[in-house]
């Protein structure tokens, strides 16, 4: 259980000591969906554990395909009084409450292989879905909505200079694997006209690849598979050269995030949430993994005799976050820090 991890419970109470305006939240309702997703399910978490520390007297619902799914997850925490499930899809919503004050939507298939397999159900997941929502929180008079987009949204850039949210890059619309970034763009869009349209207070918040405790063991991304091989004492294997750049996140520091711009930013306005001390290629994070996580004792080889359409194309996406730190957000620790910390996590489960 998550709960009986030390690791994860210093993370929520970091969470609930950050400059968050925890006020906010007395006796208001908050919607989640995504919340079986390592960033949502950290982010119910940490809500109710703010919720019991502040005795905020907040309610919390969760949209989830699978409610039994749900239940394992979040253990005896799925019956606090203060959460609630709603099973549902983002293309057929769930009956939901009368009131909704705020709206955190991270709904998204997220498995690279999904994307190039299942291109239509990852646009209509997102595109339906964000509509949808919109909709219903248009008509509920939201006080903070916002989505939870992704740095894949940039598509290919083939500088290093910092990006600023307005600086996008190409984005090839002939591979099925760019179903994820241009809908991630068009959810955005959608955000910004209604916030524009309908007067919904409506936020983007662009996440850095995000990582930390509550990763499955066998979670299959690229950080996960290095852990696992310091764990192991095997030698990082990669899939393609690993010469895309870009920075990462920590789960707890993108919950931080996500709440300064759902309370504090600006409708309509799209926010780069990201650590820039952690930006490397994908080969550089493995040479140190090996040398950093597994003290030298393995090495990075590179076999690209298998599929890499799933995979996005070579990138740079080296994220300007000085409009989140207009808000007062700011990372914290180096990659050498997180993976620390996920290698003790990754131990303990």
């Amino acid at each position: 259980m998550l709960t009986n991890s030390e690791i994860f419970m210093e993370d929520l109470r970091e969470i609930e000591a950050a400059d968050i305006p925890w006020e906010r939240f007395r006796d208001k309702r908050v919607l989640v969906t995504g919340g079986t997703g390592l960033i949502g399910m950290t982010m119910i978490f940490a809500l109710l554990h703010v919720n019991e520390k502040r005795s905020l007297g907040m309610e919390l619902f969760a949209i989830v395909r699978d409610t039994a799914k749900a239940e394992r997850i979040f253990g005896p925490s799925a019956g606090h009084p203060g959460l609630t499930f709603l099973k549902g899809t983002m293309e057929e919503l769930p009956p939901l409450p009368e009131r909704i004050e705020y709206w955190i939507h991270g709904a998204c298939p997220t498995a690279s292989a999904f994307m190039t397999q299942h291109p239509v159900e990852v646009i209509r997941t997102s595109v339906e879905g964000t509509i949808n929502l919109l909709e219903q929180a248009a008509s509920r008079g939201a006080e903070g909505f916002v989505y939870l987009s992704s740095m894949e949204a940039y598509g290919e850039v083939r500088t290093e200079a910092p990006l600023e949210e307005k600086d996008l890059g190409r984005i090839d619309l002939s591979r099925t694997r760019s179903s994820y970034p241009e809908s991630k763009r068009m959810c955005e869009l959608l955000c910004s006209s209604y916030a524009y349209e309908y007067k919904v207070p409506a936020m983007n918040i662009r996440l850095a690849q995000t990582f930390g405790p509550g990763v499955d063991y066998n979670d299959r991304r690229v950080f996960a598979m290095m852990t696992r091989c310091a764990i192991k004492g095997e030698d990082i294997v990669l899939a393609t050269k690993g010469t895309s750049r870009h920075p990462y996140l920590y789960t707890a520091q993108a919950v931080t995030a996500i709440l300064t711009v759902l309370l504090r930013g600006k409708p309509g306005e799209t926010y780069n949430a990201a650590n820039p001390s952690t930006y490397c290629s994908i080969f550089e994070m493995g040479e140190m993994v090996a040398d950093q996580i597994a003290q030298g004792k393995i090495r990075v080889r590179v076999d690209e005799s298998g599929d890499t359409a799933r995979y996005p194309a070579p990138s740079y996406l080296n994220l300007d976050i000085s409009a989140i730190e207009s808000l007062g957000w700011e990372p914290s620790h180096d990659l050498v820090w997180m993976y620390k910390r996920l290698e003790r996590y990754m131990r303990s489960v």
